[in-house]
């Protein structure tokens, strides 16, 4: 195609900004030779940091720097200045469109809503909610607008620095290459979606004293006290590397270890699209169908029936059945057939 100047407005949310590494690959095999730039979040910039199909990574930091009025026309006048040709909205919002068209970019193309149609220049239908995986809901937006899409992989970079870094700090805490490395990552920014920590806590045990498994435990600085809990309760003693290690460094982490355990969470997309070997995901509310790892070949996924109507956006669920139904012992005996 003919060079452009192409922007892509992306989401808010980690997971669903890996999701999008799969649009944002094969909008850079449709106009190999174009500028591409990309505008997130400030708190998803690490997630696209790298991504060799991007020419520039843009923050809008809406909660933060750009949240007044006079920021926002600022910005606007900042995209203005860069001459972009068409944007792609991943993002819904009325907002994004707004400033797109105030921006001046001749071409919008985004999923119809009745508040934002006119604002944009191609409205694409939006899927029946919850009938298909993100992956393909994101894709969806490009293919009808005419773009071939030849895969739907995720992709996430990261440098020989970060697995340095990661290498030294395995170093440091006595954990060699022929050891077994099972990585936890027992937080996820919702919830309802979180294993018990007493069962992590049973489980890292489980993983020392039985199998004899180098046991890390992963998270951001937002789950230091939950890991620190689960320390608290174990017998054994765990590696931490929550707070020490960034995504970048999780990253090249996932792609040494023999195991990762995780929920549904933007984790367990880094783990997967950076080689791990084997992952068991833990799912309760949400279905692996719409934001399950893909591809799942390396996956294992433990769910139970409780009869509740999945995916469940009842926030004010008090009893959390669907995942305390998965026990230690379900996820023993997935450990039992991988190590």
């Amino acid at each position: 195609m003919e060079p452009k100047r192409i922007l892509i407005f992306n989401v808010n949310w980690l997971g669903d900004v890996l999701f999008s590494t799969a649009v944002i690959s094969n909008i850079r095999r449709n106009y190999g030779n174009s500028f591409i730039a990309c505008i997130i979040p400030k708190h998803c910039y690490q997630v696209l940091k790298g991504n060799p199909h991007l020419d520039e990574l843009i923050i809008f930091d809406e909660k933060g720097f750009h949240k007044g009025f006079f920021q926002k026309l600022s910005f606007v006048r900042f995209l203005k200045d860069k001459n972009f040709d068409v944007v792609f909205l991943l993002h819904r919002s009325f907002s994004r469109a707004l400033i797109c068209r105030l921006a001046g970019i001749k071409e919008r193309i985004g999923y119809q809503t009745k508040k934002r149609a006119f604002l944009l220049t191609k409205n694409i239908p939006r899927p029946k909610k919850d009938s298909i995986h993100r992956i393909d809901y994101y894709l969806n937006i490009i293919e009808k607008a005419g773009l071939k899409v030849e895969d739907r992989f995720l992709e996430f970079f990261f440098s020989e620095e970060d697995r340095t870094f990661t290498n030294d700090f395995l170093n440091k805490n006595s954990i060699a290459e022929n050891d077994v490395l099972v990585v936890l990552n027992p937080g996820g920014n919702w919830m309802l979606k979180r294993w018990p920590k007493e069962y992590w806590a049973l489980l890292a045990d489980r993983l020392i004293a039985d199998f004899k498994a180098k046991v890390v435990i992963t998270g951001g600085t937002g789950d230091l006290t939950l890991v620190k809990e689960i320390k608290e309760a174990m017998k054994e003693k765990p590696v931490i590397a929550c707070g020490i290690l960034n995504i970048k460094q999780m990253a090249a982490l996932c792609s040494m270890l023999d195991l990762f355990i995780t929920a549904d969470t933007g984790p367990l997309h880094i783990a997967n699209a950076s080689g791990a070997k084997k992952i068991i995901a833990i799912f309760g509310p949400t279905s692996p169908e719409i934001t399950g790892p893909y591809p799942m070949k390396n996956t294992v996924i433990l769910r139970k029936d409780v009869g509740c109507s999945i995916p469940c956006y009842r926030l004010d669920c008090e009893d959390n059945r669907c995942m305390k139904e998965i026990t230690v012992e379900d996820v023993v005996k997935e450990i039992e057939a991988i190590i």
